[in-house]
């Protein structure tokens, strides 16, 4: 059965993902942000996501994060509103784990359309998030490639080398796709039946209360901590 979060039925994930991804954005204090960023890469870990899965790229995030705190401190934004910025970078980053590595592509369409989305766009969003481990590991293949014949895969002038492969098989996915979908008339009736479904349970419920609880700290908090920058004692 997997871990809570792989139990939680997609539309409970998907409500949740949306509802602290407004979250994030509308905390406005370091502190709260900051605890926000731990708590969303503690519940990945509890969820059974490996860290390396939820930071694939942890040297390149480093360095964005670098960046941001550099150019606010260069427009004299200050040190705080770079470290918020990048506590928001990571807790982004690790919500979208929490919904996509716990949750089947085809029970994902099935929870977007529940939610009012129409089908066709359900079906893009989950293809497209099918396509990436794809594209990821053939991005690897060609790094590894080039790696055996003594090249360096990580410079800046072998980027095209490696995109421009990933581009053709985007291509020919692409096309294949489209003739898988016309061949089975994909898109000439307004609605769909889907072969797996999902239920409530008492687990979603608890969720739910458990995202309710979560805001109910957050923005007393950020408010608590916003005052008493604005009105220190």
């Amino acid at each position: 059965m997997g871990t809570f979060l792989h139990r939680l039925d997609p539309r409970t994930k998907l409500l949740l993902t949306a509802l602290f991804t407004t979250l994030v954005f509308l905390m406005d204090t370091l502190p709260v942000v900051a605890v926000q960023a731990v708590f969303f890469t503690a519940l990945c870990l509890a969820g059974g996501i490996p860290l390396k899965k939820v930071f694939p790229h942890c040297k390149m995030l480093l360095a964005l994060i670098a960046l941001v705190i550099v150019l606010h401190l260069f427009f004299g934004r200050g040190l705080s509103a770079g470290l918020m910025i990048g506590c928001r970078i990571i807790a982004l980053v690790t919500l979208m784990p929490m919904l996509t590595m716990t949750t089947d592509p085809q029970l994902l369409a099935f929870g977007i359309t529940q939610l009012g989305v129409p089908y066709r766009a359900a079906h893009v969003i989950t293809a497209a998030l099918n396509m990436i481990p794809s594209f990821e590991e053939e991005a690897r293949v060609i790094m590894d490639a080039r790696r055996l014949r003594g090249m360096q895969a990580v410079r800046f002038r072998a980027y095209p080398a490696i995109v421009l492969p990933l581009m053709f098989k985007a291509m020919r996915q692409a096309q294949m796709a489209a003739l898988a979908m016309d061949s089975r008339a994909f898109g000439a009736y307004r609605t769909r039946t889907f072969i797996r479904k999902t239920k409530f349970s008492a687990l979603d419920w608890r969720a739910f209360a458990a995202g309710i609880v979560w805001s109910g700290i957050v923005v007393p908090a950020n408010y608590f901590f916003g005052k008493a920058v604005l009105c220190p004692t």
